[in-house]
């Protein structure tokens, strides 16, 4: 009876069945580590967590806790209770009811409950084991011997024949128990491992589950604010599109009210033709004088010279409507479009750091190797091939060769500055190795308070200057872009330059006046 109320109360609430692994909740109540999971696994999506028993409401997903001492009392309580019904082994002499057998004996080979072991014969010779159903299993299938030795060189159980006469002959023997305990010790080495690594997998799902709700929260957020971007681009892009097609249409309509008013026009002179021939074709001159509309009949140059322009207007009319432009537009769009889904595939920001060695002699560099400034004195560098000398530049000590990457810079501290990339290749000295001066680099420039990009030379300004202090530079090496964004309350794009890259690229700053600092991925 008191084996029973043990046993109740050392069942789990929610699988009914004795504790595995019981861990409990700030509560105070147990449940088996996989039952509690799955309880709070189904509650995660409800906005909130309880316990099964007593439904004690936690805020936050609750820490698990290993209650160790339930954890020895349930071990002991099932070696000394043995499920004898789930192993099938049954008293060989109860022959009228079938009793659960709690030993086997090799020697006689039977199995006995408790009444039939107390009346067994102790001597040595009866070996006991716990039920069995096959006594076969438990002897040497060649001599027919029970198992008693353990061969270590062979990895096999044998008998007492196999250590004499057979192949194990000479071989180093040891007994069961023996080897068992051997064999136990090592599994108990395994099972620590174990155990260690089921705990750190359990820190890292516990940390990944609370890095997910984290994600999930801000997911919310951003849908909601992605959304909204992307319905107020439909609705703009929408209203682009009727008032461009009522543009389209609205010419053949302008023409065709025209049309309309001349034939109104051309009905009115015809009237006024017949009206006149009626006059030319009177015999009385009376009533020819006294006709008191002649003044407007012979007014032939009404509206001549405004229905002559007009007419001018329609035919050369082009319909006031740039198609090109609005097409290059919206390719543009396109191309923004496409260049929007790499930032889903990048991680984070690249880490840029300058390289000292190629910095020209007048740039400080700080010490964490992200921001520069232009000093008037010289510093103390050795003059070699790497470094700029005329231009006061410094290159990214990291290169890049391949995939999707990009880095902010921010520039709010500097009023002439250049940004950008450029090959290792690029020359060093003259007038020709500023960036965006030459082939082999590609710049984002701001000089005399007026922006604009640079490649070989060539200048493209911008029509409006950039309003941020921050800039973003997006490389995809493969697609061979170099693209340029202000970081304003939305980000803008400025520029894109296209080409096929044939060397690894560098980032690369120039700077005049006041410094320019390198930095991560998130906007400050």
């Amino acid at each position: 009876m008191a084996s029973a109320n043990l046993r109740a109360e050392l069942e789990c609430s929610v699988c009914l069945k004795i504790y595995t692994d019981p861990v409990n909740l700030r509560c105070g109540h147990n449940f088996c580590r996989v039952c509690i999971d799955r309880v709070l696994d189904t509650q995660g999506g409800s906005g909130g967590y309880s316990c099964p028993e007593c439904k004690e409401k936690f805020p936050d997903r609750p820490a698990l806790q290993r209650n160790i001492t339930l954890r020895n009392i349930v071990g002991n309580f099932l070696s000394a209770q043995p499920d004898q019904e789930e192993s099938g082994v049954f008293c060989t002499y109860c022959v009228d009811y079938p009793i659960p057998a709690v030993r086997s004996c090799l020697l006689c080979e039977v199995s006995l409950c408790d009444k039939h072991l107390r009346v067994h014969k102790k001597s040595p010779e009866h070996i006991l084991t716990d039920p069995i159903l096959s006594m076969e299993s438990r002897k040497c299938s060649i001599h027919k011997k029970i198992l008693e030795y353990y061969c270590t060189e062979d990895e096999t159980c044998i008998c007492v024949s196999c250590c004499m006469n057979g192949g194990h002959k000479g071989h180093e023997m040891e007994s069961l128990d023996e080897a068992s305990e051997k064999k136990k010790e090592t599994l108990r080495n395994v099972l620590q491992k174990l155990l260690i690594k089921r705990e750190e997998t359990e820190e890292r799902v516990q940390s990944l589950q609370e890095h997910r709700r984290k994600v999930e929260e801000e997911a919310a957020g951003d849908t909601e604010r992605v959304t909204a971007l992307f319905r107020d681009l439909r609705r703009r892009l929408e209203d682009l599109e009727k008032r461009i097609l009522r543009e389209i249409s609205g010419r053949a309509e302008r023409i065709s009210i025209f049309i309309r008013d001349l034939e109104i026009k051309k009905e009115e002179l015809s009237r006024k033709m017949r009206h006149i021939e009626e006059l030319c074709n009177m015999t009385d001159p009376l009533t020819v004088l006294q006709e008191s509309d002649t003044g407007d009949l012979c007014d032939t140059e009404d509206g001549d010279n405004e229905d002559r322009e007009k007419h001018e207007e329609l035919l050369h009319d082009g319909g006031g409507l740039d198609v090109d432009g609005i097409s290059h537009t919206l390719h543009t769009l396109s191309d923004i479009i496409t260049e929007v889904d790499v930032y889903f595939y990048i991680q984070g920001a690249a880490d840029i750091l300058l390289d000292v060695n190629t910095a020209h002699n007048n740039l400080y560099i700080s010490d964490d190797r992200k921001t520069v400034s232009r000093l008037d004195r010289k510093q103390n560098r050795p003059e070699t091939p790497e470094r700029f000398q005329d231009w006061y530049q410094v290159l990214s000590s990291r290169s890049f060769s391949s995939g999707r990457h990009y880095w902010e810079v921010d520039v709010g501290a500097s009023k002439e500055w250049m940004v950008g990339m450029c090959y290792p290749s690029i020359d060093r000295i003259g007038g020709q190795s500023g960036i965006g001066y030459n082939k082999k680099s590609w710049s984002l420039i701001r000089c005399n308070n007026q922006y604009g990009v640079r490649h070989d030379s060539k200048k493209i300004p911008f029509p409006s200057n950039i309003p941020s202090n921050r800039v973003r530079i997006y490389l995809d090496y493969e697609a061979g872009r170099i693209s340029f964004y202000d970081l304003c309350d939305r980000i803008r794009h400025l520029h894109t330059f296209t080409t096929t890259f044939t060397e690894p690229l560098h980032a690369v700053i120039w700077v005049y006046k006041g410094y320019i600092k390198m930095c991560g991925g998130n906007r400050e």
